[in-house]
């Protein structure tokens, strides 16, 4: 499946927007974890808490998946490929695996600290409450350094789709339709 040229900008977009979005939601969830960790207030605890809760609740996941579902479509729909740069492959195993981190641990850990913050206590684990932010905000700016490096190169399965486009092109000759469409699959748009 190829996406067309209006298809793939609105992709892109949605994804740059929804990664920007999620980067920006974790610098909140640091910036508010911070904030409960140092303050000597109860009152300032318990409302960032509360406040990493709602992020936590409404928009972690949504962006999350968005950001997912739209770089697996644009991976797909490009000639990129999911698993033919190692940068792209890279991106996305990271992504699953922030997804799942803040669908199993970070969301379940705000609500256990926001939960014992209301009833009158005291942060359980206030290392736990920060930590989660921190890995997450290092993974989404180690994937925007490498979505704008683009590093590594081919995987195996890139240089061998690319040897067998090459292969085709040496057999129809370098005019021919098959051997334009190797080099652009070769090129990406």
């Amino acid at each position: 499946m190829k996406l067309s040229r209006p298809a793939r900008r609105a992709t892109l977009v949605v994804h740059v927007a929804a990664a920007a979005g999620w980067l920006g939601l974790t610098l909140g969830l640091l910036a508010l974890a911070t904030a409960a960790i140092t303050t000597d207030s109860a009152a300032t605890t318990e409302a960032a808490v509360r406040s990493m809760k709602i992020f936590a609740d409404w928009l972690v996941l949504p962006l999350a998946l968005l950001t997912l579902l739209s770089g697996v479509l644009l991976s797909l729909g490009t000639p990129w490929g999911l698993a033919r740069h190692r940068w792209v492959y890279t991106k996305f195993w990271l992504t699953l695996a922030t997804t799942a981190a803040s669908t199993f641990a970070l969301r379940p850990g705000v609500t256990h600290n926001a939960q014992v913050v209301a009833a009158g206590g005291a942060l359980p684990d206030p290392t736990d409450l920060i930590m989660g932010p921190i890995v997450s905000l290092s993974a989404y700016l180690f994937m925007t350094v490498i979505s704008v490096l683009k590093p590594w190169g081919l995987t195996k399965r890139g240089r061998r789709q690319r040897a067998g486009s090459a292969e085709r092109g040496r057999k129809h000759g370098p005019g021919s339709r098959k051997a334009l469409d190797a080099k652009a699959v070769r090129q990406p748009a």
